[in-house]
């Protein structure tokens, strides 16, 4: 029979495999191609994320460099600064994505898995999230084309008013008695914008079939020439053109006006404008028709 071993030689026994480990240990440790090995692997860490470092700098250089010169109207100062901060995450996201995957492999890790798990679960999120993904969209070029900016006035469906945010997921209008709209991004199919260009104010003005319609031109052509020069009227960029009569009712004469004016001031200067028109008319017995009534006794006279 085998004889067992006694306390001592367990002892002795279980003290040269923890020296031999140790020294395996300290061979390890002091071993030149580890230590090479070691020296490698960080020094190619520190060029991956120096890299990575460098091409997000330039490409945020780049795209400030983009922004600065302007192809189009100017964006707004939050507009551009919102695409700005975008286009600079994106960037960021996707360069140091890529740095730590080369990090990975660096420690010879398989990424191919990590990177196909990864768009298995971008995938099925992307088809749970359907809507917010095309909002997320529909917001970038709705920024990035400069459709419409904060302050401008727009018809969105049936929301018409004034945009006071724009984000990536939803816009903000509020309309002129005061109620907000927010509209998810995606559901943007048309935009009516008002205040991109010039507007026009249309004014119909009435007079009497009585009334001398040459003479009222004249005088009212000559009204209206003189209102460039008026401070009250600093909205105008034209003189209002008389078009001349534009129907015929049932009591009186149409004759309609336009006024060329700045964004969105039509409605303030169309309000001026009937106001002083009415003075003007007044001023110069020009009748303004309104219903008359005629009575007509038929009974003969005794």
């Amino acid at each position: 029979m085998d004889k067992e071993p006694t306390v001592a030689e367990t002892v002795t026994n279980e003290a040269k495999r923890t020296f031999d480990l140790i020294g395996k240990i300290k061979e390890a440790l002091f071993s030149e191609e580890l230590w090479l090995s070691v020296g490698l692997l960080a020094l190619k860490i520190l060029l991956i994320i120096t890299i990575a470092g460098l091409v997000v700098r330039i490409g945020k250089a780049i795209i400030r460099r983009v922004f600065s010169v302007r192809l189009r109207r100017p964006l707004s100062e939050r507009r551009e600064r919102t695409l700005l901060k975008l286009l600079e995450n994106v960037i960021s996201y996707v360069v140091y994505f890529a740095a730590i995957l080369a990090v990975l492999s660096a420690f010879h890790i398989d990424v191919a898995g990590m990177i196909a798990a990864a768009g298995v679960l971008g995938l099925a999120v992307g088809f749970g999230a359907q809507s917010l993904v095309k909002d997320v969209i529909t917001g970038f070029f709705i920024i990035f084309e400069d459709q419409f900016s904060v302050g401008d006035y727009v018809r969105i469906g049936e929301a018409e008013g004034t945009v006071e945010e724009i984000g990536l997921r939803t816009t903000k209008i509020k309309v002129f008695t005061g109620e907000l709209h927010i509209i998810p991004n995606g559901n943007i199919q048309e935009v009516i914008n008002s205040s991109i260009y010039n507007s026009l104010a249309v004014i119909d003005v009435s007079v009497s079939y009585e009334t001398n319609i040459p003479k009222a031109e004249a005088l009212i052509r000559e009204f209206l020439h003189s209102l460039i020069d008026d401070e009250n009227y600093a909205d105008l960029l034209a003189p209002p053109e008389l078009l001349g009569v534009q129907s015929l009712g049932a009591h009186d004469v149409i004759m309609r006006i336009t006024a060329e004016t700045a964004p969105m001031m039509h409605f303030a200067v169309a309000r001026k404008l009937r106001k002083d028109l009415k003075e003007f008319l007044e001023r110069n017995e020009i009748e303004i028709p309104y219903p008359k009534m005629v009575m007509v006794d038929s009974k003969p006279s005794e």
